[in-house]
This record gives structure tokens, C-alpha cells and sequence, in this order.
């Protein structure tokens, strides 16, 4: 590594489980500064807002999700009236409006809220959404800023038949929020804070409090593995790649356990390479071309303290992508692992080249599917804007299990085609593949690209290139990296079934 760059560890566990107190009580406790209390959009007015509907409305306060307004008091807590809307509130309006609340205490460290007991939902599936929805909504990248105040406390309050329940909700969401968070902190923390080799160092240090098998394959090991995709990406940067293994067994070893293998793209920063991105907004962002890999070691993080019961391997491929006098050149020939050969059309199109490597190391092992993530292209952002990620695969079992599981966590899948009449688009004249195809549907291009390196295994593409960023705060959302996809991921593994095929 450079001796002028320092990497900066603000997060070696899930931060969540330390920093903030989450508890379940009947009551709020004395040490609350605000409390947030649920407000239907009909039905009676909660008594301890202390005034009736007339008077909300008269404050632009309907009870609509997504509405807060603080009601201050001379003494005690203030009290924020929390939007929860009408009948069908389901596990995402709740999120919002814990977020809602979230930001309209956000002077507050100490809260409190009824919002877990408050709808017909699953009291453990609610106290989870609450949480993550509170947690997620006041996070702030706090490394290199001052003068932010997190939350310190959160207290649900919760009648005596739900109260189980949400406790058990409220310790499930320490880590699936706290999985977020650290992969929100992972993409946020800048680039020259932030190399391989300092992922490598994170990844090692996460996986001895985690029960997690790390292994970190350094440049001469990729040579011997023949990773010329990893490798080539690598040719402009002075900084080394890494590629990192993460294994998750289940305890007792999960023999008949389905085997689920994640790869991440890990472009620690992308500058287009000798393809230079332009000197725009986009560019500066580019910081977060490892949310992929992010997502993947945060998710894979919490495995073990939610009883996963499947067998995850992950694979992080990190590296930068620079201009320099030894980058890669279009028009160059690369031979990836396995012997397949890619002319390099644009070394912007260097994300599929780095994860090719990791999906044929994939195949090599038994697995029962594959899934990869990837901010990999303009195409699909400008196809879905920053809501939705795309997906595309060549097994419909395991890309419904995907679909499932953005809906359950509110981060939000849509399957492309894998339009296979495309695929000729992708041939080279001199070489196996070219990495790039034409200007039209590029994300399905993309995702041909990479399919020909599972060997027919089960596999499906996650395109995060729209998600991994948020322009500015929105409900859980904060402005900058989303750390899209961690949630995600825990819950497809958790929920993993093997796909029929």
C-alpha cells in the first residue's frame, strides 16, 4: 500500500449491536426525549398527544404514512405525532414511518415509540421494521465529520401479548440494520481511505468476531489462479488487488445444507481507465463502485447470529480502475480463469471483467446457485432510476427468491429479460467475447456477458447501479451510498431454498 494512504476502520462489527441501547418495555422510560405515538388517518386521536383531531389538521397534520409533527412540552418528552395512514399498513409503511419519526426527533439521541404496537402486523416483523426504519433514517457517515448526534437509545413500547415478539423483532433488526449500516460505511469512506488491501484488512477483522473464514488471495495468488480479469482491471493502479473469500458453514457443519455463493464487484474506485469517466458529479461517486462487494461482506456478517442455515461462500473482487502508462488498452486481449478470451472493448466495462474470474471459481466448487452484485451499468439506472435494481438470470426459481427478497426488505428487484437473441452482440473477431456490446440494453448485455462463465449452474445478476446511491434523504434512505443490498442478501440466504431447474 502507499505510504501516503492511511486506511481509516471506523467499522469492524456491526456497529448497531454497540453503539445504540434497543429495548422492549411496555412503558417508555424516563430517559426518552421524544416519543413517537402512532396516528391513523381516522379512528380517536391517542390521548397522550394531549389534543384532538381539529387541532392536528389545523396543524397540516392528517395522519397520512410519512406525516410527523412534534408537539413540545413544557416538561417531559416531546411527543411526535407519527403518520401510520389507513387500513393496510403492512412491514414498508412501517419502516417509513418509523423513519418519519426518526427525522422529526432528529435532535434527539434518547426515543421511544408505540409504532411496533400499533399495527396488524407480526409483532417480531414489526419491531424489525421499526428499528431498521429509525436506525437506517439517522445514520450519517460520522468518520471524518463532527457535530452529528446518533441515536443512543431507542426504546418500543409494545402491549403485554406483543411484547415477546417485538423484543425478538428489535434483536433480529441490531443486525440486519447494522448490516446496512456497515455497508453504507464501507461505500461512503473515501477512496484513498479505502483501497483493497484495507477491505482485505476490514473483511479479516469482521470475520474473527463473526465466525467467518477469510482468505485474501494477493497478486501473485491471482497470477497463479489465472485471474487475467481481476488483474487486467488492476494493470493502471498502483495499488495491489485483492480478491477476498468469505466462508459461512452453519453450526454442526450443514452438510445436506443448500450451497449459495455471492460475488461482489469491488471496484474501489472507477475511473473509466484509459476510458476516463468525465469530470462530473457521477464521477466523484465513484467511490462506491464496491457496493457490491460491500453488501456481500456485511450481509454475509450477520450469518451466524441469525442461524443461517445454508452454506454461503462469498467472493469480493477488489481492486481500482486507473489510468496510467501500464492500464489496460482497448482493444487488448485478456484470457480469464478458466481460459476464455476478452478483447477489451472499453475498460469502463471493467466490473464484469473482475467478477468473470470469481464466477468460474464459483463453478469449481459444489454450489447450488449462484448470485452476483453489481453497480454495473448506466443502462439499467437510466431503464429504473434509483428505486428499483435489476435482475436478470437463467433459473426463474432463484430469481423469484431474489424478487421475494427485495420485497421483504423494501429493497426493491425487477427482472429484465436474458434475451438471448442479443448474445451475438458480444462476440469478438479476434478473441472468445468482446466486454462490451452496442448502445441498446446494455444491463442484458452485461448479464450475457456473465453467464458465460457459470457453466450452466443457476445463477442470477443483481444490478445495483442505480440504488447504491441516493441523491438525498427519502423515508430509510440517506443522501449517499444506500448500502443497497445487504438486507437483501441476509434475507435470500436465510430463506435460501436450492432452485429447481
Amino acid at each position: 500500500m502507499s505510504p501516503t494512504k492511511k486506511v481509516v476502520n471506523p467499522v469492524v462489527s456491526l456497529d448497531v449491536t454497540r453503539d445504540v441501547a434497543i429495548t422492549a418495555a411496555k412503558t417508555a422510560p424516563a430517559r426518552a426525549t421524544a416519543i413517537g405515538i402512532a396516528v391513523g388517518e381516522t379512528g380517536a386521536v391517542p390521548r397522550e398527544l394531549g389534543i384532538d383531531r381539529r387541532v392536528l389538521a389545523a396543524e397540516g397534520f392528517e395522519g397520512k404514512l410519512g406525516q410527523a409533527l412534534v408537539l413540545p412540552r413544557k416538561q417531559g418528552a416531546s411527543i411526535v405525532a407519527v403518520g401510520i395512514g389507513g387500513a393496510g399498513l403492512d412491514e414498508a409503511g412501517l419502516r417509513n414511518a418509523a423513519a418519519a419519526f426518526a427525522r422529526a426527533a432528529g435532535r434527539h439521541r434518547h426515543l421511544a415509540t408505540n409504532l411496533a404496537d400499533a399495527a396488524g402486523v407480526a409483532p417480531a416483523t414489526s419491531a424489525q421494521a421499526v428499528v431498521e426504519g429509525v436506525l437506517l433514517a439517522r445514520y450519517r457517515y460520522r468518520t471524518f465529520k463532527t457535530g452529528i448526534e446518533p441515536v443512543a437509545d431507542l426504546t418500543l413500547t409494545a402491549s403485554g401479548a406483543r411484547l415477546n415478539g417485538v423484543k425478538a423483532g428489535a434483536e433480529r433488526a441490531r443486525f440486519t440494520a447494522g448490516a446496512t449500516k456497515l455497508s453504507r460505511d464501507l461505500a461512503n469512506a473515501p477512496h484513498n481511505h479505502m483501497t483493497a488491501t484495507g477491505m482485505a484488512q476490514i473483511a479479516t477483522a469482521i470475520g474473527k468476531e463473526t465466525g467467518l473464514k477469510v482468505e485474501v488471495f494477493n497478486k501473485a495468488a491471482l497470477v497463479k489462479l489465472g485471474c487475467g480479469g481481476l488483474l487486467g482491471v488492476n494493470q493502471g493502479s498502483s495499488e495491489p488487488p485483492a480478491m477476498i473469500k468469505l466462508t459461512y458453514a452453519p453450526r454442526g457443519g450443514g452438510r445436506n445444507a443448500g450451497k449459495l455463493t455471492f460475488v461482489g464487484k469491488g471496484i474501489m474506485y472507477d475511473s473509466g481507465g484509459i476510458a476516463l469517466k468525465p469530470g462530473d458529479d457521477s464521477h466523484a461517486q465513484m467511490k462506491n463502485d464496491m457496493s457490491g462487494a460491500g453488501a456481500i461482506l456485511a450481509s454475509m456478517a450477520t450469518l451466524r447470529a441469525l442461524g443461517c442455515k445454508s452454506q454461503v461462500t462469498g467472493y469480493l473482487m477488489c481492486t481500482d480502475n486507473m489510468p496510467s502508462g501500464t492500464a489496460m488498452a482497448l482493444g487488448d486481449v485478456i484470457t480469464m480463469r478458466g481460459g476464455k478470451t476478452v478483447e477489451v472493448i472499453n475498460t469502463d466495462a471493467e466490473g464484469r471483467l473482475v467478477m468473470a474470474d470469481a464466477l468460474v471459481l464459483a463453478t469449481e466448487e459444489p454450489v447450488d446457485a449462484i448470485v452476483d452484485i453489481a453497480t454495473l451499468t448506466g443502462a439499467c439506472m437510466r431503464a429504473l432510476g434509483r428505486r428499483h435494481a435489476g435482475v436478470l438470470g437463467n433459473n426463474q426459481s432463484l430469481v423469484d427468491q431474489i424478487l421475494a427478497a427485495g420485497n421483504a426488505t423494501d429493497e426493491l428487484a425487477w427482472q429484465f429479460p436474458l434475451e438471448r437473441s442479443y448474445r451475438p452482440q458480444i462476440d469478438s473477431n479476434i478473441a472468445d467475447l468482446k466486454n462490451m456490446a452496442g448502445p441498446l440494453a446494455g444491463q442484458t448485455t452485461a448479464a450475457l456477458f456473465l453467464e458465460e462463465f457459470v457453466a450452466g449452474k443457476p445463477w442470477a445478476h443483481i444490478d445495483i447501479a442505480g440504488t447504491a446511491w441516493a441523491d438525498g434523504d427519502s423515508s430509510w434512505l440517506t443522501a449517499g451510498c444506500t448500502g443497497y443490498g445487504a438486507r437483501l442478501l441476509i434475507d435470500l440466504a436465510l430463506n435460501f431454498t436450492r432452485p429447481k431447474r
